[in-house]
């Protein structure tokens, strides 16, 4: 399947919005040739490429919308979509919420494509899982994992004369290595838009170390301690803290930046002031769209905490002209300063402590805090005396990342993490905390 380009594109979104007699009409054409490989108990399971267009139109009479999609591109398909959400639209109840379509935009390019994860082919993906198979056989260990690389593109158009077109690619790669009795394991996730940004061997490897060196865990009472959390692990905690930073659910008392009697807490110190978080969609490392795909507003940078200060909130269009604030695109991306040390240095910095390779099955306990609850996984370590003393049984937490972000010692350095439960890429840094909270333990590996 040829991918469309901006021309052809721009060719489809114009017959599209000339086909509708609705009083607003918006287009998002989108298509994406994705190619996987899975593997596990070292052997290939499946492997594949996937080719996929459609298109999505929302069209409104008044304040009544309706939305179709279709993935066929003949004059007849494009008319009957049209038809579709018209049909739709006149069947909805009307959206007392409803905001016109926006007007023509500037949307400044992100260099989101990579050539070289667009050239990716099956020889590639096969060499990555041949990377950890055949090291974990060496080793006598079994492995899992799966890689997934996609190209695409995406348009959106209205009929108020909006046009945006971009390219993307992006891969990641997670894999589980085993001891062949199951008491030790370890994992690894790797993330780029750059496919010469990414070492399987490498990663392979760090899976791999870990399941050895997490063989004969031995149980540390529950209590507070000194943490020390790789990116992955603090990524899964931040991602349920970053859904709280929505303008409307502070103002509505229903988020942890709600201030008691009303309004938000916007400008108030709520962390270290190592604490720095901010969205780019320009970043070089973590690059997305220019625009925010369901308002169609561009993106910009935008402080979201500051020296430990709550710098922005996200105003939906609806809530910015209600509270008569300015709305922008929605962040696409979400980056964490941190420091120049390596994981080996933070551990060495370290008296006593525990090494957390994963967070896993996290849930939320109370979403007013930020409470959260999970457990560690796929190799937990006891630091003593700046060294990895010996692995640990795994933890269950119950712990929030506003009060992490508060008992921050010291930053590493980041890793690309990849879209979250959000959709938010994410960019964070390996964190030393004290007083994190083990509850109990866990018998799992």
């Amino acid at each position: 399947m040829k991918l469309l380009n901006q021309e052809e594109a721009k060719r489809v979104c114009d017959r599209v919005i000339g086909f509708s007699k609705a009083d607003e009409c918006s287009v998002n054409v989108s298509g994406t040739r994705t190619g996987n490989i899975r593997y596990a108990q070292n052997s290939v399971s499946t492997a594949g490429l996937n080719e996929n267009m459609q298109i999505a139109v929302t069209v409104s009479f008044g304040k009544r919308q309706g939305t179709a999609t279709i993935n066929e591109f003949d004059e007849k398909s494009l008319e009957k979509v049209v038809r579709r959400a018209e049909d739709v639209a006149r069947l909805a109840p009307e959206n007392p919420e409803f905001m016109p379509a926006v007007t023509k935009q500037e949307y400044r390019p992100s260099a989101e494509f990579a050539e070289a994860t667009a050239a990716i082919d099956p020889e590639f993906r096969a060499q990555v899982a041949s990377h950890s198979i055949l090291s974990a056989r060496d080793k006598k260990l079994v492995t899992a994992g799966f890689f997934i690389d996609t190209t695409g593109f995406e348009a959106i158009a209205n009929s108020n004369g909006v046009f945006g077109y971009r390219t993307f690619t992006d891969l990641n790669f997670t894999c589980t290595a085993r001891t062949e009795d199951g008491r030790g394991s370890g994992w690894v996730t790797r993330s780029a838009n750059d496919a010469k940004r990414f070492d399987a061997r490498e990663a392979s490897n760090v899976a791999i170390d870990k399941a050895l060196r997490s063989v004969d865990a031995k149980a540390l009472e529950p209590g507070r301690y000194t943490v020390i959390l790789e990116p992955a692990a603090a990524s899964g905690l931040l991602n349920f803290m970053f859904n709280g930073f929505d303008a409307r659910r502070a103002d509505e008392g229903r988020s942890f930046l709600a201030k008691k009697g009303g309004g938000n807490r916007l400008g108030e110190k709520l962390f270290d002031e190592q604490v720095n978080v901010w969205a780019d969609p320009w970043d070089k490392d973590v690059p997305v769209s220019p625009w925010d795909t369901q308002n169609m507003l561009p993106r910009e940078r935008v402080d979201i905490i500051k020296n430990g200060k709550v710098a922005s909130l996200d105003y939906s269009r609806f809530w910015a002209q209600k509270q008569k604030a300015r709305a922008i695109g929605q962040p696409g991306n979400i980056i964490m300063a941190g420091g120049t040390k390596s994981l080996e240095e933070l551990i060495a910095s370290t008296k006593k402590g525990v090494l957390v390779t994963r967070t896993w099955y996290i849930r939320s306990v109370d979403p007013q805090s930020v409470l959260l609850t999970g457990l560690t996984r796929d190799g937990t370590f006891y630091i003593e005396n700046g060294k990895i003393k010996h692995p640990v049984k795994n933890f269950r937490f119950n712990e929030s990342p506003v009060t992490m972000l508060n008992n921050v010692e010291e930053l590493g350095r980041s890793q690309i993490i990849g879209s979250e439960g959000n959709g938010l890429t994410m960019m964070v840094p390996a964190m030393k905390l004290r007083d994190f909270n083990f509850t109990s333990l866990s018998d799992a590996v």
